[in-house]
Parts: C-alpha cells; sequence; structure tokens
C-alpha cells in the first residue's frame, strides 16, 4: 500500500520532492472491522464496565498489546467528528487477560506512518454462521464514515493534540482473579 501511495503521490504533484510524505503526513487510516459485542451468555469474557453493545454505535478499539493501532489522538478525533453530528459512538479495551484478534490497522500504521483508528459494528458470535449485529449500527456507521471523511481534513489541519478530550470510559477496570495464587 505504501508504494502505491507513493507512486499516486509523485504522479499527482509531478514528481515533486516530499510530496508523498507530505501525503502520509496529512493522512488518516480508518480500519473499519466488527468488534465483539458484549454476549449475554459469555458476559464474563468482557470487563463489567467495558463492553461493546448492539445498537450503541461504532465501537473505538483499543489494546494494550497493540492488536489495535488505535491512540489518543486518532480515538479523540474520530469520535468528535461523529459526536458534533449527534452520532453515538462507544470505546472499549480489550481485557489484558483475554486474548484478541487483530486487524490489518496495526500492520499499516507501523508501515505509513499515518494516523490510525480501529472501529468496528459490536456484534455476537464472530465468525460463526450466526453472526448477529444491532441494525442500528449499520446507519450510525454509514452516519459516522460520512461525518469522518467530511470533516476529517479541516480538523487535521487545525489539530490541537493538547486541547482534545480524553476517551470516554466508565467505571473502573477490574482485576481478573488469579488462579495460581491459594485464597
Amino acid at each position: 500500500m505504501r508504494d502505491t501511495i507513493i507512486r499516486v503521490a509523485r504522479a499527482l504533484s509531478g514528481g515533486e520532492e516530499g510530496a508523498a510524505e507530505r501525503c502520509l503526513r496529512s493522512s488518516f487510516l480508518v480500519s473499519a472491522d466488527m468488534a465483539h459485542a458484549v454476549h449475554p451468555n459469555y458476559a464474563d469474557k468482557h470487563d463489567p464496565h467495558h463492553g461493546p453493545v448492539m445498537h450503541k454505535g461504532l465501537v473505538v478499539k483499543y489494546n494494550g498489546n497493540q492488536r489495535y493501532a488505535t491512540n489518543t489522538i486518532s480515538a479523540s478525533v474520530f469520535r468528535e467528528l461523529g459526536s458534533a453530528k449527534g452520532i453515538p459512538c462507544q470505546e472499549f479495551a480489550v481485557r489484558n487477560d483475554m486474548p484478541c484478534g487483530s486487524t490489518i490497522g496495526p500492520i499499516l500504521a507501523s508501515s505509513l506512518g499515518c494516523l490510525t483508528v480501529d472501529v468496528g459494528i459490536s456484534q455476537w458470535s464472530m465468525h460463526s454462521v450466526r453472526e448477529t449485529c444491532g441494525t442500528d449500527d449499520v446507519s450510525y456507521a454509514i452516519r459516522h464514515f460520512e461525518a469522518f471523511f467530511a470533516g476529517v481534513g479541516p480538523m487535521l489541519a487545525s489539530l490541537d493534540v493538547d486541547a482534545l478530550p480524553p476517551p470516554v470510559l466508565h467505571g473502573e477496570i477490574e482485576d481478573p482473579s488469579c488462579h495460581h495464587c491459594a485464597s
């Protein structure tokens, strides 16, 4: 992908030096996938205060082990562009003691060096024949992506990183019980 972006930037700029670098610097990658919603039969797999639910908007995904490429800046930009249009958005951090999949986001982000956010519609039973998602979330996703692409250019041009609001995470992350220690 990086090679293609460089070739296109050079072609559109007439070979101007630094065009590809400026293009990447002003780019923003949205890695859009799905997110594991809290399933009623497996609610213990999520932290009680940080589980995505259906019908509540796109989920901005974080992971302490860098399985997602979201950082505070990319999350704030993405969230605020939707919020300005009244579009709901959720934030989700995977429990550190639970394995999770990944997306192409971290691979592309490390290769491109541009802001990246990993987002997804929450769903039950990912990768099964009974995948289920909230119908409202499809509409929220379309509206959020439209708001994002309409507003990301001006927002990045005027971005003051120090003025961005923090993520909206509620409650406290509970420590999982340790099975190696005697109680």
